[in-house]
């Protein structure tokens, strides 16, 4: 019981706002209004009102600075996705005289001369480019065929395909010329794994040699995902 009296005793007299002097001990005292640096000491004050201006600075400066970092490793990250998406190829048919069809059957063609394969994603093997990011992709498909002489047919003609689907047929059949060439251009929309490929109808026949008439080229112009 006593104890529990002392402490109440002891929260009041914490709980006062009362300064008390040393050489008069009970007595309390009564704070200056004249204490303050700034009324005894104008240098001291100045210093402080320096001191606080210094401090508002070095905080403006750290976020400041804060802020540029995080700008920085923001761009640092847009930079890198970039450079991980990044995917390119061109190939063309052969780097040397070479007539390709006609055949029977359709058949995918292989194109041997790699220009640029950025990602690995076209296969020389198989024919086949592989998408490695879901995006918008830019392609572009140039044929040329020789039939050979004058009013013999000409059938310069391929298909590109997505996952097996035509997606353009450039063609040019007739026996008016000796030579003839065709092209398409498209953006397509593919997802990571589409596989794409030119394939060559029956019936059709491709010429090339080191001028590369025949082409196939792709790139991602952004990515989707």
């Amino acid at each position: 019981m006593k104890a529990v009296v002392l402490l109440s005793v002891l929260g009041c007299a914490l709980a006062q706002e009362r300064l008390f002097s040393w050489s008069d001990p009970g007595q309390p005292i009564q704070p200056d209004p004249t204490d303050n640096a700034c009324v005894t000491d104008v240098a001291s004050c100045g210093c402080c009102l320096m001191q606080k201006q210094m401090w508002k600075m070095e905080s403006f400066f750290n976020m400041s600075l804060n802020e540029l970092q995080r700008g920085l490793d923001r761009a640092h990250a847009v930079l890198n996705n970039i450079r991980v998406s990044r995917s390119a190829f061109s190939v063309a048919l052969t780097d040397s005289r070479l007539c390709v069809g006609p055949n029977r059957e359709d058949s995918v063609l292989k194109y041997g001369k790699v220009f640029i394969n950025l990602g690995e994603g076209y296969n020389s093997s198989s024919g086949v480019f592989t998408a490695p990011r879901s995006g918008v992709y830019s392609l572009a498909l140039t044929l040329y065929s020789d039939s050979g002489s004058a009013g013999s047919v000409l059938a310069a003609c391929a298909r590109l395909r997505l996952n097996g689907r035509t997606i353009a047929s450039p063609t040019e059949k007739n026996t008016q010329d000796q030579e003839d060439s065709a092209s398409a251009l498209l953006a397509v929309q593919m997802l990571a794994g589409d596989h794409l490929d030119v394939s060559l109808p029956a019936g059709c026949f491709l010429c090339d040699d080191n001028n590369h008439y025949n082409t196939f080229t792709g790139f991602l112009l952004y990515s989707t995902d």
